[in-house]
């Protein structure tokens, strides 16, 4: 599981895969068969979202610009190895020595990622 998608599950609701119901037993009466169907995902407030985890944190948390911090606030592995691997999940062309531009570079992503999928974010943090 990558940390992307770590991300992900932090910050956009679960929602439930369709399934359909268990086939009656034999020898009952036949009843329809329902399916559960995945609820209509609506645009999620990322910044809303973050600002409340922030709020509750114990600690301050620049989500809005460090890669480092939104880690951090999601409760998930800020290291810089952790952080060369999302690099390698995004496809980080640049020097991963280089952790403060990488570090910008991370940020931004995500909150294209988070954009792209869903996520209503403020239009200052993503390209």
């Amino acid at each position: 599981m990558g940390i992307l998608a770590n991300i992900f599950r932090k910050i956009f609701p679960s929602s439930k895969t369709a399934e359909a119901a268990p086939a009656p037993a034999p020898g009952s009466v036949n009843a329809p068969t329902q399916i559960t169907r995945p609820a209509a995902i609506s645009e999620v407030d990322v910044e809303a979202i973050l600002n409340n985890m922030a709020a509750s944190a114990g600690q301050p948390l620049n989500w809005r610009s460090s890669i480092v911090d939104l880690l951090k606030l999601l409760d998930l592995d800020s290291s810089l190895q952790s952080r060369k691997e999302l690099a390698a999940e995004l496809n980080y062309s640049g020097d991963t020595s280089d952790s403060a531009s990488m570090n910008i570079w991370l940020h931004r992503q995500v909150m294209n990622k988070l954009a792209a999928n869903g996520g209503k974010v403020p239009a200052d943090l993503k390209d």
